[in-house]
């Protein structure tokens, strides 16, 4: 089987990128990393950010955009951004209370995607959607992340993240092979039940386990890292988990 890379969700280090965007690239690639996904483009043009990522040699793997920039007329904008920085993924990272109040509003919710997939697809563009802990706890007996994921076509993205999967109950193994050939961006994220700041490595989580489902029935392309609660500097967290990781690997 192919390797399969590794980038960073840049959310990770945001204080870092909204303080010198240029630097903190160059300290990731520096680091190793192969790739970044974005949250937010600190007021740079698609131009610009690409033009520092290709010096770099860093893909752009995807970006984590707000719902509202996947409707209406908002959407071919958005593809067109993203498509400048070199990647067709758009993935909504959260909902606000309306979409996700009841399990009639996640119903609601999937088909809002699955038209905003259609729409995408004719663009050269995925969309997905990335969990947090609420996706799999119980809501009124049912589970969001099954009625989400269960009401989507194959074409929308489910971008799991393995450490909020585990937070809320869930298991994300489980969840790979429940949900086949739609993890293309998976969010490598440690869990550890007493400490939020734990890095990847160090916590409980499975990772043979969910980095051979990635391989075997995910359709997995990226590993995305995102550290979000620090026990030290954001940069130094980071680094630390790419070599955590890459000891997994056996790199």
């Amino acid at each position: 089987m192919a390797r399969i890379p590794i980038a960073l969700q840049l959310y990770s280090v945001r204080e870092d990128c909204a303080n010198d965007l240029p630097g903190t690239l160059k300290a990731v690639a520096d680091m190793g990393y192969e790739g970044v996904e974005f949250a937010g483009y600190h007021d740079r043009s698609a131009d610009e950010l690409r033009q520092m990522c290709d010096e770099l040699k860093l893909a752009s793997v995807g970006t984590h955009t707000g719902i509202d920039t996947l409707l209406g007329d908002q959407l071919e904008e958005t593809v067109k951004f993203n498509r400048t920085l070199g990647h067709k993924y758009l993935i909504v990272p959260g909902l606000a209370e309306e979409y996700r109040a009841t399990p009639d509003a996640w119903r609601q919710t999937a088909a809002t995607f699955n038209d905003i997939a259609a729409k995408a697809a004719a663009l050269d563009a995925q969309v997905g959607y990335h969990n947090h802990r609420i996706e799999f706890e119980d809501l009124d007996g049912e589970i969001p992340w099954d009625i989400f994921c269960g009401g989507t076509t194959q074409s929308v993205i489910t971008q799991l993240d393995v450490g909020h999967c585990m937070r809320g109950g869930g298991d994300p193994v489980a969840s790979l092979h429940k949900y086949a050939g739609r993890a293309q961006l998976v969010h490598v994220k440690e869990y550890d039940p007493a400490d939020e700041t734990t890095v990847v490595g160090e916590g409980i989580v499975p990772w043979e386990k969910v980095f051979e489902a990635c391989e075997t029935v995910g359709a997995t392309e990226w590993y995305v890292v995102e550290h979000e609660r620090y026990a030290a500097a954001p940069l130094e967290c980071v680094e630390t988990c790419l070599r955590n990781l890459q000891k997994i690997r056996g790199e």
